[in-house]
């Protein structure tokens, strides 16, 4: 009863939008050639999942933004710990990692494009150096926000280096991490998608282009709208492995 009552709660305000949308559509409120009723995007999608389009082209956005997220958050988590619990490393590589933060990614894709050619490795450098920077400074954050008397209880029983990074560090940042994870995630699709709105033949982000060149609005929105939904699914599947691997957050958070 509660699974479906959090379902409700979930869609009620997306159906009802989708419902108006139909109605405004269908009685001419609104132009059907640029806000083409719920229907016809059903239709469109219809057609493109049929003759397997529409999976190619999620297939693509999939593979780059995957292969960019697994990369950067694996180095960005590993910089991440090593700069929380070394004072010299973070005093080192903080401020330019600080001054990649605040630059627009899609600013770094020519060089990237001469370094490591047209292909995928630049779309895929790219995603990858945006999710290494976010998942580092949520991993360094929740270290430094780690409770010091734990540490030193820790040393106090021997363990040093290694053996405090996996039994100490790791373990109380972990909350913090899948925030972190989740947003790189995100960003990982919003990026993937962004690059491939400026340079590539495949994927979600060349559909939406291709479809607004052309005024095939119909695809437009069924681009847009499994962008959307993936980066739902993302979230979703982020968030029930949170759930798996830290439960004791989950009975905190129950409480």
């Amino acid at each position: 009863m509660a699974g479906m009552k959090k379902v409700a709660l979930g869609f009620w305000l997306p159906v009802l939008l989708l419902a108006a949308w139909q109605w405004m559509a269908t009685h001419a409120v609104l132009d059907p050639l640029f806000f083409p009723p719920p229907s016809a995007l059903l239709a469109a999608g219809e057609k493109m999942l049929a003759s397997g389009e529409l999976f190619g082209h999620v297939g693509a956005t999939l593979a780059r933004s995957l292969g960019g997220f697994l990369s950067g958050a694996v180095a960005g988590l590993a910089f991440g710990l090593l700069m929380g619990a070394s004072r010299g490393m973070r005093q080192s590589l903080e401020p330019m990692m600080s001054a990649f933060y605040s630059t627009p990614k899609l600013s770094l894709f020519p060089m990237l494009l001469l370094l490591l050619g047209v292909g995928d490795a630049a779309k895929i450098a790219l995603i990858g150096l945006s999710t290494f920077i976010l998942v580092a400074f949520h991993a360094l954050d929740a270290v430094l926000n780690i409770n010091r008397g734990y540490v030193e209880m820790a040393r106090n029983y021997g363990a040093r280096n290694g053996t405090l990074l996996r039994t100490v560090y790791l373990p109380a940042c972990l909350p913090q991490v899948f925030t972190g994870l989740r947003l790189a995630l995100g960003r990982a699709l919003v990026t993937a998608i962004s690059v491939e709105l400026i340079s590539s033949r495949d994927g979600l982000g060349s559909l939406i282009w291709l479809s607004w060149q052309t005024l095939a609005t119909e695809r437009l929105y069924v681009a847009i709208i499994t962008a959307a939904t993936l980066g739902m699914l993302m979230h979703v599947t982020v968030r029930r492995l949170e759930r798996g691997l830290i439960r004791w957050k989950e009975r905190d958070d129950r409480s």
